[in-house]
C-alpha cells in the first residue's frame, strides 16, 4: 500500500468531505477538493472547517513523507478569500524545515483559477515509529 493510499482511504473524515491527496513526493503533497452543498456554511460560503480538513490532509500527507509516524502539534490557518459552491481546490505542502523530530510546513490552498483561498502553518511531531508503505504514491 502507498502512503497515498493509506492516507485516501484510512483518514475517513477527509474522504467522506471528498478531500483527496492527488500527489506525494519528499517534502511536497497535493491534495484537492471540490466544494459541495454539504461544504456551506450559513452564509452561502464554503465552511471554514472544510477548508482546514483539506489543508490538514496535505499537511498529513507532507508530514509522513519522510517514512515516520508524524502527528500535527500545532496549525494556524488564515482565511483570506471565500469559496463557493463548484470551486475545485488544491491545497499544496511544503516541509518549510525538515527537522528530524519537528518539521515546519506551510500549506497554501488555492481555487480553480488561482486565487488564495486560505494559507495555514503547522508544526508536526516525528516519532521513532516507521510508517509501513511500498512507496509514496
Amino acid at each position: 500500500m502507498t502512503l497515498k493510499e493509506f492516507l485516501n482511504e484510512g483518514d475517513v473524515f477527509a474522504k467522506e468531505s471528498g478531500a483527496r491527496i492527488t500527489e506525494i513526493k519528499e517534502g511536497y503533497a497535493r491534495a484537492e477538493m471540490t466544494v459541495t452543498k454539504h461544504h456551506l456554511n450559513a452564509g452561502g460560503v464554503c465552511q471554514g472547517g472544510a477548508l482546514f480538513t483539506l489543508a490538514d490532509l496535505a499537511f498529513a500527507a507532507v508530514s509522513n513523507s519522510r517514512g515516520k509516524l508524524t502527528f500535527g502539534l500545532e496549525n494556524t490557518i488564515s482565511f483570506l478569500h471565500s469559496a463557493f459552491e463548484g470551486d475545485t481546490l488544491v491545497a499544496e505542502a511544503t516541509e518549510t524545515l525538515n527537522h528530524h523530530k519537528i518539521p515546519y510546513c506551510e500549506i497554501k490552498v488555492k481555487n480553480q483559477h488561482g486565487d488564495l483561498i486560505c494559507v495555514m502553518t503547522g508544526l508536526a511531531y516525528r516519532k521513532e515509529k516507521v510508517v509501513l508503505y511500498d512507496s509514496l504514491a
